[in-house]
């Protein structure tokens, strides 16, 4: 079950879920979630690897940051960047408290605020399990035939955050944890 944007607030207020909120999301958020920024951008250089035991994620190159004061990307049709949120995310590895004597985990869920696909920009995303702690990062590909541009700081994403229902079996502890981006084109031992 999805959790409204207002209780969202409650439980950041106990739990710090969700580090760097907007005034906007802090003071007039709308509906159900909570919407999110970019605050880095990345292009992908070299290959990857995906095997049984094994991965390297390929080597990136920053082309923009809101803290280096870049102000926006322009994608042609066809490019691929890696987008990182603005927001650090704390998504507690055991179950919280969500009503009075109900405790859950809790994960978040991704999804593209209308604009990306009204400009013909797909979203490409993962599952954020109990435990995560940092920033998001998500692909972003220009599917349409005309440039699209936005700025960084842009509320471009809007995250849900879901209640689990039953147990698991460990809390996250995968090598992306802190928000990494990649692993510089070294190979590592999948956890």
């Amino acid at each position: 079950m999805a959790l409204s944007a207002v209780k969202i607030l409650e439980l950041n207020q106990k739990y710090n879920l969700i580090e760097g909120l907007s005034d906007r999301e802090l003071n007039n958020p709308e509906g159900v979630g909570i919407d999110i920024r970019v605050g880095e951008v990345y292009e992908i250089e070299g290959d990857g690897f995906l095997g049984v035991t094994e991965r390297k994620m390929p080597n990136i190159k920053m082309i923009a940051s809101i803290t280096k004061g870049d102000k926006q990307v322009i994608m042609n049709p066809g490019d691929y960047l890696l987008v990182k949120t603005i927001e650090k995310f704390n998504i507690p590895g055991e179950k919280v408290e969500v009503e009075k004597g109900v405790h859950k985990y809790l994960t978040p869920v991704i999804n593209p605020r209308s604009t990306l696909q009204r400009c013909g920009v797909g979203l490409f995303k993962t599952k954020t399990d109990p435990g995560y702690s940092g920033e998001l990062t998500f692909g972003i590909a220009n599917l349409g035939k005309q440039k699209f541009t936005f700025e960084l700081g842009a509320r471009m994403f809007n995250v849900l955050i879901q209640e689990v229902t039953g147990e698991i079996s460990r809390a996250y502890s995968g090598q992306n944890q802190g928000g990494r981006v990649t692993s510089d084109g070294k190979k590592e031992t999948q956890n």
